[in-house]
């Protein structure tokens, strides 16, 4: 099942977009800010509709971001700038569709099966961080040439933090991201989980890569 993050500060349009992708059998999430969508973002993540207009910041420069990154989601951008140079704009940041408000859903919704169905056909699915290398389509890992044996749920999660290199993760967030649960009940599974991924990337001759930072969370990158 697919699954799209929406990225609108119209609440109500918000809640009726986010409700029309449920009811077409997909699984969607909203936010109603950047802060709210950063949150939210993870490897996991097939689409994303956007708004460009944000109450804590441009969309646009949100999308430049991302794909200065090397996130390759689709994004589809929702707008009420109609002017060819707005279109031409957010198509050259990296949006792969553009859709001028007002709309209707029914064209939302065929522009995200076109946009899905081009994304299946490129194969998009590896994300790496430094010599680490997850393929999404294959359930594979690697560090450097060495293959990194991982359970599905410890793919998802090493997946999920090169998504957010060099960014402290609490539990919280895995558990909510990852997990889809709440904390109360995947606490002590998500620690025993790190902990066994952490074995895993320790690979003879290579550095630590996965580090607990005391009182926040987990980070993948460097020693903080």
């Amino acid at each position: 099942m697919p699954y799209i993050l929406v990225i609108e500060d119209q609440k109500n349009l918000l809640r009726s977009i986010t409700q029309t992708l449920r009811e077409s059998g997909y699984e969607a999430d909203g936010a109603d800010t950047l802060e709210a969508a950063k949150r939210l973002m993870s490897p996991m993540i097939d689409l994303v509709v956007l708004d460009l207009m944000l109450p804590d910041g441009s969309g646009l420069e949100w999308l430049s971001k991302q794909r200065a990154e090397g996130i390759a989601t689709p994004v589809l951008v929702l707008t009420a700038r109609d002017a060819i140079e707005d279109r031409v704009a957010g198509l050259d940041t990296g949006a792969d569709d553009y859709l001028v408000k007002p709309f209707a859903l029914d064209e939302l919704l065929a522009r995200i099966r076109a946009l899905l169905r081009r994304d299946s056909r490129s194969g998009r699915s590896i994300l790496s961080f430094g010599n680490v290398t997850v393929d999404l389509l294959t359930r594979s890992a690697c560090r450097g040439s060495e293959i990194i044996p991982l359970q599905n749920r410890q793919l998802e999660l090493l997946a999920y933090l090169i998504a957010h290199a060099n960014e402290v993760v609490t539990r919280d967030m895995i558990a909510r991201e990852v997990w889809k649960e709440t904390t109360a009940t995947w606490t002590n599974v998500i620690e025993v989980q790190i902990n066994q991924l952490r074995k895993k990337l320790d690979l003879p001759g290579q550095p630590p890569i996965l580090h607990t930072v005391r009182g926040q969370g987990y980070l993948l990158g460097d020693i903080p």
